[in-house]
């Protein structure tokens, strides 16, 4: 099968590595220093599990470069979704798609606003993989993907893509309700990414304290909530299940957004809290530790300093001119 990867991060670089090593044609979309290391030295996996190269790799900064393909990974920052989505236009073959690994539950139907009704199944990446260098991924927990199709049938090319995944060793599970799969995930990205990248700790010490495990407890239960509200009926088990995993197994997890915090890259938080949030809103709920989270993230995020600074130089020259 040919599969494109976009965006090359630690997330796209580790699922394509497995399945290009399952014997895959795949093709890594990337940018910059991973671009080079990817063309120069291959993509090496290191971590929990052996470490293993994949080398030469095939890699470009243009997806039409190698077009069709039978799937696409969509990999990219929620806040690139629509930027992104744009440049596959025309790059599925007759019968491909494209399936999410993204945080947050809106980029599915924004996707298929691009590229079609149809085109666009659902993924969830339970994967815990960092860069820690062009072309070297760190994997330091789980390491499965779950997919779906948007509206829950069991089809043919749900069954196709499955076994692909699952021949390269890395399927998690094909979901018959992603709805519910989609907020399960939000809740643990909502309390999980928010408090690491605010405390800047991995997770082990924030499920240790009993303060932040309960400010942690209480961000999931406010999400629960609300996708109750939104028709996803997550089960109530799910948060003290979420804790335990962390405590047991994810001590040593640097969730995606602490990591673009240390390297001052722009922030996820409003594909995370802000979707809460905006749901919170539809059906008149209060998410006011939720709404405090945000803002806090907004205010560290590397990007609203460079916006703050625009907007300086913005009125400055205005003054000037007068």
């Amino acid at each position: 099968m040919k599969i494109l990867v976009m965006g090359t991060g630690g997330i796209g670089a580790f699922v394509g590595a497995y399945l290009a090593r399952a014997g895959e044609e795949v093709v890594f979309c990337a940018r910059g220093a991973m671009l080079r290391a990817l063309r120069e030295r291959g993509l090496t996996i290191s971590g929990i599990r052996p470490e293993f190269t994949i080398n030469p790799v095939t890699a470009t900064d243009e997806p039409r470069d190698h077009a069709p393909y039978d799937l696409i990974l969509f990999c990219v920052k929620s806040y690139d979704t629509e930027e992104a989505g744009r440049r596959l236009i025309g790059c599925l073959s007759s019968d491909g798609a494209v399936i999410t690994l993204q945080n947050g539950i809106e980029n599915e139907h924004r996707l298929e606003k691009i590229l079609g009704a149809g085109r666009v199944l659902a993924g969830n990446s339970r994967i815990g993989a960092e860069v820690k260098a062009p072309g070297v991924v760190h994997h330091s927990s789980t390491g499965y993907v779950d997919i779906g199709e948007l509206d829950s049938r069991d089809t043919e090319r749900l069954r196709r893509f499955a076994g692909v995944f699952e021949r390269a060793g890395i399927l998690g599970r094909v979901v018959d309700n992603f709805r519910v799969a989609r907020w399960e995930k939000l809740l643990g990205n909502c309390c999980f990414n928010v408090v690491s990248a605010l405390t800047r700790r991995p997770l082990g010490p924030l499920v240790d304290d009993p303060d932040t495990a309960q400010l942690m407890r209480t961000l999931m239960t406010e999400a629960l909530t609300v996708a109750h509200a939104e028709g996803a009926p997550v089960d109530p088990a799910f948060i003290d299940a979420s804790l335990k995993h962390a405590r047991e197994r994810l001590r040593k997890n640097r969730p995606s957004t602490f990591q673009d915090l240390e390297r001052g890259r722009r922030l996820e938080y409003d594909a995370i809290s802000g979707a809460v949030i905006r749901a919170a809103r539809r059906h008149g709920i209060s998410v006011p530790v939720t709404e405090a989270m945000y803002a806090l993230l907004k205010l560290v995020d590397p990007a609203f300093d460079e916006a703050a600074a625009e907007q300086s130089r913005k009125l400055a020259a205005e003054g000037a001119a007068r």
